[in-house]
């Protein structure tokens, strides 16, 4: 594919010379070709191409004309896994609305601040999601959106949530000027400073992710993938869904992961392509289930968001011996891939998270800026058109994290002889679960506003199942005395449960540094009680 070097965002940049305008032109290519082969799949329901494509138009058209959603209008989903969920992001693409996916993990206060700074303007939940909604509308925590949708048979106590099935009545949509480099979503990440920072994802950052997994996986329109890790990460999102959309495949679509369910439509569905975190395989294969089933289609498989152990690997290779493995290296900032294992390659490289895409510049560069020797370790710099735009109004975050068209990752890493990038440590200070990130310091500061702690550090410590899980130290302010559970069940009313921490630890002071600072990876080392 013929790849030129282009200016966005005011970043000059390798893209591939012949895309999609936007993604509702990626959409509209795949139902010319394709306009009968199933897209999307969910609990006995079976969309063509060309009725997806049907759909996302009348939800467009009823946000343009009945609700006056407007280019630039923001419009937040907290939806499960979904075909709505799906519609829906093209549907806001279409009218150059921007949609805000957000965790359904997450808590109310965290929610709120989500809804709030990014403006939202429409949000849109289901039955499962709608007390957290109820619970923000209670505190009069969101103030700026205008209408609430309701999917699904839900009775609310508040009556003006209007039924989905509104925004699915025949309409007409007129036509918008979308360009490439409009905002597609804003998907908020974790902050190093306690509050979330929303990335801005373009619509050239999701087509040419798009394009990067159809250039190096190699997948085609025989292609079904079975969604389970959530829409709202770019993973789900990007890595499958869109990535569906672009080759003309199928998403069969879970509302959320259950072991059971995945084996069973793995083998049901003739599900050929898999993309999941490590912790998702360990518990596919060590189910009952699992052995019950055949997977004669599974033709690939890639992972990421956490490290894989080569056990893992070997029983993926046994389980699935027609099967390639892709590691794949990314971030929200990055639209999912910057980088991903080839389906060949060295031994030796295994440990390896692949190649730069095909259209992505990557860099490791130590302490003063200047460029890493092959093998030598700093931290590694990427740019190309699937790097976010910037943060959603933080220009302090802006100003930190890109420089020179280049964002700046916080991972540590090598690049070898041969372009291959090795992640050595992650960003400082941030714990892992099962491809959750979390920062340390955003549970700090819950910790902090205990009534009978003084000091509080958390670090990630080892989990066979999620890899890494939440520990935290605690030292007592002078004559409390506090339990472990009133600790958990604290921080389980600010944060999201993969937040609270799983191990606590109760200590008098902290190893430090000359200048005060605490040594957490002293802390790590000391001895469990």
């Amino acid at each position: 594919m013929n790849i030129v070097e282009e200016m966005h965002f005011n970043r000059k940049m390798k893209v591939f010379g012949k895309r999609p305008k936007n993604i509702m032109s990626m959409l509209k290519e795949t139902v010319e070709q394709y306009p009968e082969k199933e897209a999307l799949v969910m609990n006995g329901i079976r969309l063509t191409y060309q009725e997806m494509l049907d759909k996302v138009e009348n939800i467009a058209g009823n946000l343009q004309n009945s609700l006056l959603v407007g280019k630039g209008d923001r419009v937040a989903l907290l939806l499960g896994n979904s075909i709505e969920f799906s519609l829906l992001v093209f549907a806001c693409a279409k009218i150059g609305a921007i949609v805000v996916p957000l965790n359904t993990r997450l808590k109310e206060k965290e929610l709120s601040y989500m809804v709030e700074h990014s403006g939202t303007k429409i949000l849109i939940t289901d039955d499962e999601f709608l007390p957290k909604v109820e619970n923000l509308r209670d505190e009069d925590s969101i103030i700026n959106v205008q209408n609430y949708f309701l999917i699904g048979n839900g009775t609310p106590r508040r009556k003006d949530y209007l039924p989905f099935e509104v925004l699915e009545q025949k309409s007409s949509v007129v036509n918008i000027n979308v360009s490439e480099d409009d905002e597609l979503f804003i998907m908020y990440t974790s902050g190093t400073t306690g509050l979330p920072k929303g990335a801005i994802g373009s619509h050239l950052g999701a087509i040419h992710s798009s394009m990067n997994y159809e250039q190096v996986l190699k997948l085609n329109q025989e292609t079904r993938t079975l969604i389970a890790v959530p829409l709202f990460h770019v993973t789900g999102l990007i890595g499958q869904l869109l990535h569906m959309v672009r080759i003309g495949g199928t998403s069969v679509i879970m509302s959320r992961y259950r072991t059971e369910e995945y084996i069973r439509l793995t083998a049901e569905e003739n599900v050929s392509f898999l993309f999941n975190v490590p912790t998702i395989y360990v518990m596919m294969m060590s189910h009952q289930d699992f052995l019950n089933y055949r997977y004669p289609k599974v033709n690939c498989i890639a992972f990421g968001g956490a490290p894989m152990s080569s056990e893992t690997i070997n029983n993926l290779k046994k389980h699935f011996p027609n099967a390639y493995l892709h590691n794949a290296y990314g971030a929200t900032e990055s639209t999912s891939p910057a980088t991903i294992m080839p389906q060949s390659y060295n031994q030796n490289k295994v440990v390896s998270v692949g190649l730069p895409v095909p259209v992505g510049v990557l860099k490791v560069v130590n302490d003063k800026g200047e460029p890493c020797l092959p093998e030598e370790v700093g931290e590694l710099l990427m740019k190309g058109p699937m790097v976010v735009e910037g943060y959603w109004d933080n220009e302090v975050a802006n100003q930190a994290s890109f420089i020179d068209g280049f964002w700046r990752s916080g991972d540590l890493a090598k690049i070898d002889q041969d372009g291959f990038v090795y992640i050595m440590d992650r960003k400082k200070d941030m714990i892992n679960r099962g491809g959750e990130k979390i920062f340390s310091i955003e549970v700090e500061n819950v910790l902090y506003n205990h009534p009978k702690v003084l000091e509080a550090a958390v670090v990630g410590i080892p989990d066979p199942l999620w890899g890494e899980v939440v520990k935290t130290f605690i030292i007592p302010k002078a004559d409390e005395t506090i339990e472990k559970q009133e600790i958990k069940d604290f921080v389980s009313e600010y944060l999201a449960n993969y937040k609270v921490p799983t191990e606590i630890q109760f200590v008098e002071e902290f190893p430090r540094n000359s200048a005060g600072k605490v040594l957490k990876a002293e802390l790590k080392n000391l001895l469990l009680n």
